[in-house]
């Protein structure tokens, strides 16, 4: 069920379930204020629908030995749409590299990655990312903390509806 319009019930079931993927869907329908029937029935068509494209567990990379954080700005000698793809795809195998968006302006890329230790990004970069054959150059900022991490988009709330809350 395709929907073209989502309103204040849906964009409360998307904001909840952002915030918490794993609530149960008795409390997700009770927190928007509907029965669990139909709040099941709007999930399932959110998800059809494309606005909810999964769901994950929030894990923490220092618990799980990873204790460096990168931000690699990429520049390829060539932005050819072929070559821009494969760049892509060789990324898409690479573990460590937890997100890649392509970029307007002087670099191509920029790629979010994680490494057990300076030393373990030093050797990826060194064996991988610069051994690729169209990077030009890649340009480092390694983060020092966190200090906001939050998963997905804003969800608006109509301003006529929410004023009546």
């Amino acid at each position: 069920m395709q929907r073209v319009k989502l309103d204040l019930i849906d964009r409360k079931i998307l904001n909840d379930l952002q915030a918490d993927g794993r609530m149960t869907n008795v409390d997700l329908a009770q927190r928007v204020g509907i029965s669990a029937p139909p709040c099941l029935r709007r999930v399932r068509a959110l998800e059809e629908a494309g606005y909810i494209k999964g769901y994950h567990a929030d894990l923490n990379p220092q618990l799980l030995g990873y204790g460096v954080t990168v931000f690699a700005m990429v520049g390829l000698n060539s932005q050819a749409e072929h070559d821009l793809v494969a760049f892509e795809q060789t990324v898409a195998g690479w573990a460590q590299v937890r997100e890649c968006y392509m970029l307007a302006g002087e670099n191509d890329f920029i790629l979010k990655i994680v490494a057990r230790d300076w030393d373990a990004y030093q050797t990826f970069l060194t064996r991988e990312l610069t051994a690729l054959q169209n990077v030009a150059h890649v340009k480092t900022a390694l983060t020092i903390r966190c200090s906001k991490s939050e998963p997905g988009v804003p969800v608006d709330m109509p301003a006529e509806e929410n004023a009546a809350e």
